[in-house]
């Protein structure tokens, strides 16, 4: 990772997405710290309130501020690191502030808390957690409220029939693995218990990228998906968990189905979303 893009609302929540991000990746990369506003959470008191200042002052500077506060509080943090920090303020939608910032700033990952920006608990993780992962076209970091960074050893990845181990997206998420000297468990569900063609496959495939790499394959035949990644993460004291967003929408399949939003409300570990 050379270029990450920080997401806050100055709640803990951010706060501590944005810890997790830097002891994972350090100071070996670029940062940028990015705070939306938006026009919705602004009601026309806000605006006579400000009296003569203008909008800037009124919608900007104090985020901007604020911003470079909790920078400074950041650096303090960790002297010893030589952390490369930039702020943005906009006033936009989010998913389009974002999208802006990933193309001009080269973004290789996003990085927010489960709750979103605005901390609002909805269906699976908060409106604005699911809007970033189908709507911005880059990798995305999803920390769970109050889950504390620790070394990622053991990483599982859940396949569905539609899912393939095959491709330069599932080659960036093995370089990941690679990366963090982490083992990586394949968890192939067979919701309806038929033997899909990727499963088919996979032998062969597994053959080709695990050498020196520590892996598991796993078979999991008539359990729901939600139920049987949940137990897998408490039976192996998982560390992340990884999806590959693909145009079959992934996401979609995993956590949108009315059996499986159990998982997406009860997530434990981080999230890895890789986009193809």
């Amino acid at each position: 990772m050379k270029n990450i893009l920080l997401l806050t609302d100055f709640s803990e929540n951010a706060l501590n997405a944005i810890h997790y991000a830097i002891n994972l990746f350090g100071d070996n990369c670029n940062y940028d710290m990015l705070h939306v506003k938006s026009s919705t959470s602004y009601t026309t008191d806000d605006i006579l309130t400000a009296g003569n200042e203008s909008l800037y002052e009124t919608f900007i500077k104090t985020a901007k501020d604020d911003l470079e506060s909790l920078v400074l509080d950041l650096r303090k943090e960790y002297k010893a690191q030589n952390l490369n920090i930039e702020t943005i303020v906009d006033f936009d939608v989010l998913t389009d502030a974002i999208n802006q910032v990933v193309k001009s700033r080269e973004i290789d990952l996003v990085v927010m808390g489960t709750n979103g920006i605005t901390g609002a608990k909805e269906v699976i993780f908060g409106s604005n957690t699911i809007n970033v992962i189908r709507k911005v076209e880059c990798d995305t970091l999803v920390i769970p409220e109050d889950f504390k960074f620790r070394k990622i050893k053991e990483i599982v990845l859940p396949l569905d029939a539609l899912d393939s181990i095959v491709g330069r997206t599932f080659a960036r998420l093995l370089q990941f693995v690679k990366n963090y000297e982490s083992k990586i468990h394949l968890l192939r569900i067979n919701q309806t218990g038929s033997i899909p063609d990727a499963q088919l496959r996979d032998k062969e495939r597994i053959n080709n990228f695990t050498i020196e790499m520590s892996y598991s394959y796993n078979i999991v035949n008539n359990v729901p998906m939600h139920y049987a990644v949940s137990s897998f993460i408490q039976t192996h004291n998982i560390d992340l968990m990884m999806l590959i967003e693909q145009k079959e929408l992934m996401f979609e399949r995993f956590f949108m189905g009315s059996t499986t939003t159990k998982i997406g409300n009860n997530l434990t570990v981080p999230l890895l979303v890789f986009h193809s």
